[in-house]
């Protein structure tokens, strides 16, 4: 039989009522004639509840307790959902991660899948097993030790089955319907996609969008799974959701797909570098080495043998960038007059493959904010995406100007 994966978010398996509707939806592609997959992660609230009795019991742990503590979530949800199938009369049970075994190295906390073999599942699935229910987010270590994913590690788990039993597809059950031109919550006018190419959502996940994690997006692309983003509060249909998908699989659409931001971000300059071979990774290493998420990237105009160097980053790490700079300043590593930090700042970007083959994006972008009276601060570019840093407060102005003037709310 066809092989479907079925991933449940925590918000889908919240209590005993939404494990049942997820069990019913469950039931229903087993009655299309699919053996399936289901990934489910712990219910909403337990990952942060485990975590924080971890802190509270030991605040310098063992990393390889803590993921013995969090992984125990998913086991729960996993155990309930199969015996709600069970009482529906379908052939369903438990996996966890050491069980199938999801083989994963010994980063505890942010493991990596290596390797999912598919003998034991499989067999069950010739015995007549019509459902294996696997904890999500976790796996074991070559020490045989019980590790978890890190953020996003259910739908990562989710994907990696998919691309491992050659599944037909990948179903992500979340609580939005589908992936939107734009935050649908800024302008009423964005529109639910049928389809979108991996490296759009590829992009949209990055830059804020919280529908799918970038880690599932990057290994869906690389293994061709085809992905389907849907709600888990709608009735069940084949036609439902969002697909993601190769590009080739998208006969026409719009040269921008969406509109993406990200709130929380802040703009870092180092005044008066020495401008020298060498200087931006003596800048950028040690940013790197304190765990600062650096994005854009601007250097001026060098004068007299100095230039200032700007970037952007998490306004949640600016203390950690600022102490990085000073240290290296004092160490000797780089010399600059002095640090200037925006912490007012946002993102917004637009997105689309259509860019490849289109010119003038950029130039209409940059027309559209200017006619609200946005000023840009720093620009950065890629293929299928533009990206600006603006004033937080124009925001959402930005976002609601550029999906209207790139008519996103009609299909292409």
């Amino acid at each position: 039989m066809p092989t479907l994966v079925m991933k449940f978010g925590g918000t889908s398996v919240a209590n005993l009522d939404r494990i049942a509707r997820a069990a019913k939806r469950v039931a229903f592609e087993v009655a299309n004639g699919y053996d399936v997959i289901v990934i489910v992660s712990a219910m909403s609230g337990k990952t942060n509840e485990l975590v924080g009795w971890v802190n509270e019991t030991s605040p310098l742990y063992d990393a390889r307790e803590y993921d013995a503590i969090v992984s125990s979530g998913e086991n729960v949800t996993a155990g309930l959902m199969a015996l709600r199938l069970q009482e529906m009369e379908i052939p369903a049970r438990s996996w966890q991660g050491w069980q199938v075994p999801v083989i994963t190295t010994s980063a505890h906390s942010n493991a990596r899948i290596e390797e999912i073999p598919t003998d034991n599942i499989n067999a069950k699935f010739g015995e007549g097993m019509r459902v294996a229910v696997v904890a999500g987010f976790q796996g074991i270590s070559p020490e045989g030790r019980t590790t978890t994913l890190g953020r996003g590690g259910s739908d990562t788990t989710a994907v990696a089955f998919a691309a491992a039993f050659g599944a037909e597809r990948c179903d992500i059950y979340t609580d939005v319907d589908g992936v939107y031109t734009t935050d649908p919550r800024i302008t009423k006018k964005a529109r639910k996609l049928d389809k979108i190419a991996f490296e759009e959502m590829l992009e949209l996940a990055s830059l804020g969008a919280k529908v799918l994690q970038t880690r599932s997006v990057e290994l869906a692309m690389r293994y061709k799974v085809r992905l389907r983003v849907l709600s888990s509060f709608e009735e069940p249909s084949d036609t439902a959701g969002t697909l993601v998908c190769d590009e080739e699989e998208i006969m026409e659409s719009n040269v921008v797909a969406g509109v993406a931001y990200s709130r929380d971000e802040a703009k870092m300059t180092l005044i008066s570098v020495a401008d020298r071979p060498g200087i931006a990774a003596a800048i950028f290493g040690p940013l790197s080495d304190a765990g600062v998420n650096v994005d854009m990237i601007v250097q001026n105009i060098s004068e007299e043998g100095r230039t200032d160097m700007t970037f952007s980053c998490p306004t949640d790490q600016v203390l950690r960038a600022a102490k990085s700079m000073e240290d290296a300043k004092a160490s000797g590593t780089i010399n600059f007059h002095d640090l200037v930090t925006d912490d007012g700042v946002a993102k917004v970007s637009v997105v689309g493959i259509g860019m490849r083959s289109h010119t003038g994006v950029a130039a209409k972008m940059f027309k559209v904010l200017s006619n609200e009276g946005v000023n840009i601060k720093v620009i950065t570019t890629s293929e299928i995406k533009i990206s600006v840093l603006i004033d937080r407060k124009y925001m959402e102005l930005a976002v609601q100007a550029l999906h209207d003037a790139f008519e996103l709310e009609k299909a292409g």
